[in-house]
């Protein structure tokens, strides 16, 4: 079900894309590549300059590249349009301080403390809090079983998905319903009573 009809009439002035692919390496590794690109309507009047309307104020890249385990063993950051050029797209090499990090132990909060602020690029960093899941997507059924946890190397563990939002916890009717080896019972008391 798309969004509701818009309650006024309104014009398009900013369109923000970001896209995200993972591909399978032929060496065991994973990339992540994902885009985010910033394109206004009309002209945009920058201290810089203006930027013609229909031409990214941004364009950026951010490359991950990922072993099975989610750590990762290779960044590469690109700005090929920024607002301020010269400045702005001189902080790819501050995204090597993501190597070693893995995307499913305190990534976002490890993000924010190494390249957060004016260590980084307010939009890069932006769009690799987002590629946890998105690297997710990318290995289920490849690397990570969709089913109930057992692993593409033969490994029986509780599926990586299972607590990680509303509707897969674990004392949840989803997880009953598709995981029921992993459900346990909602705990009862102050605030948990079952009705």
């Amino acid at each position: 079900m798309p969004l509701s009809a818009p309650s006024s009439r309104r014009s398009l002035k900013h369109t923000r894309t970001i896209r995200v692919e993972g591909f399978a390496r032929d060496d065991g590794l994973w990339d992540i590549e994902a885009q985010i690109t910033d394109v206004r309507t009309s002209d945009s009047r920058l201290a810089s300059g203006i930027r013609p309307a229909n031409t990214p104020l941004h364009d950026l890249w951010l490359r991950l590249t990922v072993d099975t385990g989610l750590t990762i063993v290779a960044v590469e950051a690109v700005s090929d349009a920024v607002p301020y050029p010269g400045y702005c797209d001189t902080i790819g090499p501050a995204y090597q301080k993501l190597v070693g990090l893995n995307l499913m132990n305190r990534f976002r909060a490890d993000v924010k403390h190494r390249i957060g602020g004016v260590a980084g690029c307010t939009h890069l960093t932006e769009m690799a809090q987002i590629l946890p899941t998105a690297t997710m997507q990318a290995m289920v059924g490849e690397v990570f079983s969709a089913r109930d946890g057992v692993e593409a190397d033969g490994n029986t563990e509780k599926p990586r998905q299972l607590d990680h939002c509303h509707a897969l916890r674990t004392d949840g009717p989803a997880v009953a319903r598709f995981y029921p080896r992993w459900q346990v019972m909602p705990i009862e008391g102050p605030g948990n009573e079952s009705t």
